[in-house]
C-alpha cells in the first residue's frame, strides 16, 4: 500500500491521500458489495465522490446521535442490496451506526440486548460482515474506537462496546477534511481533547495508553486554533486528525464523568446537542469535580502544556481555549434547562465512563456537577 499503516489495536492507513488505498483495503478483506453508510451533510460536501470506486448500496439516513431506527434502517439496505461488507464515511455518528449495522446482520436480538450496561457485550462475537471506517471529522475517534453509541428507541443512549467492533481497517486522510465548517473543527477537536484528558485521568493502570493520551493532548492543543480559523492548512489537519487517532486508541483505558454525562444529554431528543461541544462545556467543570484525585495527573498535563500548574490554571485555560473557538461556556448557552436534567445523573451512572472516573460518582454529586455546568 502507498501510505502509511499505523497497527495498534487496529489497522490504520493513515496520511493525505491513503483513501487510495481503498481498493486494496476492500480486496483484502474480500468486499465486492460494500454499502456505504454516511450521512445528508458528507454527501451534500461531495466527499464521496473524493473515494476510488463505487458502492453498491448508499445508506445516509442518519441524524446527528445515531437512533436504533437508523441502524435499523441501514440494516434494511445491507439485506436488500446483499452486502458483503461496509464502508462507513463521516464523523462519529455515521461510523457509529455503521458498526451497529454490522453487529445486526449477524446476530440475532434487538441492538440494545447488545449494550454494554446490560452485558450484552458477553454475546458479541467476530462473525460479522468487515467494516472500513473512514473519518471526515477530527474528533471522536470511532474509526478506532471498539464501542458504537446509539440513542435505542427507549430513549437511552447505551454503548454497544466489544473488541469484535473495531473497524477491520480505517483510513485517516486529514484531505477528508479540510472542508469541515469552523464550527465542527472546534466542536470535534475538543472532543479529541476530551478524550486525552480523560484517559490521562483515569484510574486504570496504562502507562502506554498515558504516553499516546499526553502526545495527542499537545498535539490538539497546537494545532486546534490554526485548524479553526484556517481550514485549509493541512499540516494543522493532519495533526488534529493524528490527534483523534491517538484520544481513541488510548481511551480503552477508560473515560469518565465528561463523557459518562454527555451521553444521556446527548440523548435529549429535543435539543440535538453535539457530543463534542457538550465534552468541552463540561471539562473544565469535571476537572473541578474531580480534582482532589488527580493533582498530580493535573500537573503532569499543564507540564506538558506549558502551563502554571494546578486546577485553576488548567481550567482557565480550558475556558480560554472554548472561548478562542467560539464554543459555548454553560450548558445553559447550549440550550438546556432545568427540567432537562431530572434524569441525568441516574442515566450517567449506568452509563460505562462513570466506573471509570477518578472520583466516585453519585446522584448527588452528579446533579450537583450538572448545576455548575447550567
Amino acid at each position: 500500500m502507498k501510505h502509511s499503516t499505523i497497527s495498534y489495536l487496529c489497522n490504520v492507513q493513515y496520511g493525505p491521500g491513503s483513501r487510495e488505498d481503498l481498493p486494496e483495503l476492500l480486496s483484502q478483506l474480500n468486499i465486492t458489495r460494500p454499502l456505504l453508510v454516511t450521512d445528508e451533510g458528507v454527501i451534500a460536501a461531495g466527499i464521496p465522490e473524493q473515494l476510488p470506486g463505487s458502492a453498491s448500496a448508499v445508506f445516509s439516513g442518519i441524524q446527528s446521535n445515531p437512533s436504533e431506527a437508523s441502524v435499523l434502517a441501514g440494516l434494511d439496505v445491507f439485506r436488500a442490496h446483499d452486502c458483503d461488507g461496509i464502508i462507513a464515511l463521516g464523523g462519529g455518528s455515521p461510523i457509529d451506526c455503521a458498526k451497529c449495522i454490522s453487529l445486526l446482520a449477524t446476530h440475532e436480538g434487538t441492538l440494545e440486548s447488545f449494550a454494554f450496561a446490560h452485558g450484552g457485550n458477553e454475546k458479541i462475537t467476530a462473525n460479522k460482515p468487515p467494516l472500513i471506517a473512514i473519518p471526515t471529522t477530527a474528533g471522536t475517534g470511532t474509526e478506532v474506537g471498539r464501542a458504537g453509541l446509539v440513542t435505542m428507541s427507549s430513549g437511552s443512549k447505551l454503548a454497544i462496546v466489544s473488541a469484535h467492533l473495531y473497524p477491520n481497517w480505517s483510513i485517516c486522510d486529514a484531505e477528508l477534511t479540510l472542508g469541515l465548517p469552523p464550527g465542527l473543527t472546534a466542536a470535534t477537536g475538543m472532543d479529541a481533547i476530551s478524550h486525552c484528558i480523560e484517559t490521562y485521568c483515569s484510574p486504570r493502570y496504562n502507562p502506554v495508553a498515558d504516553a499516546i493520551a499526553i502526545d495527542g493532548l499537545v498535539r490538539a492543543v497546537n494545532n486546534i486554533r490554526t485548524a479553526y480559523h484556517d481550514g485549509s492548512n493541512l499540516e494543522a489537519r493532519c495533526e488534529m486528525m493524528m490527534s483523534a487517532t491517538q484520544g481513541a486508541l488510548s481511551f480503552a483505558k477508560g473515560l469518565g464523568a465528561v463523557h459518562a454525562v454527555s451521553h444521556p444529554l446527548g440523548a435529549l431528543e429535543d435539543r440535538r446537542l453535539h457530543h463534542g461541544t457538550l465534552n468541552a462545556v463540561l471539562m473544565p467543570h469535571v476537572i473541578r469535580f474531580n480534582v482532589e484525585s488527580i493533582e498530580s495527573r493535573i500537573d503532569d498535563m499543564t507540564n506538558a502544556l506549558g502551563l502554571s500548574s494546578g486546577a485553576a490554571s488548567f481550567c482557565t485555560f480550558l475556558n480560554r481555549l472554548l472561548d478562542d473557538l467560539d464554543l459555548p461556556p454553560s450548558l445553559g448557552d447550549m440550550g438546556v434547562i432545568d427540567s432537562d436534567l431530572s434524569h441525568i445523573p441516574q442515566a450517567a451512572l449506568i452509563d460505562h465512563c462513570a466506573a471509570t472516573n477518578p472520583r466516585q460518582m453519585t446522584l448527588d454529586n452528579t446533579a450537583q456537577l450538572l448545576r455548575d455546568a447550567l
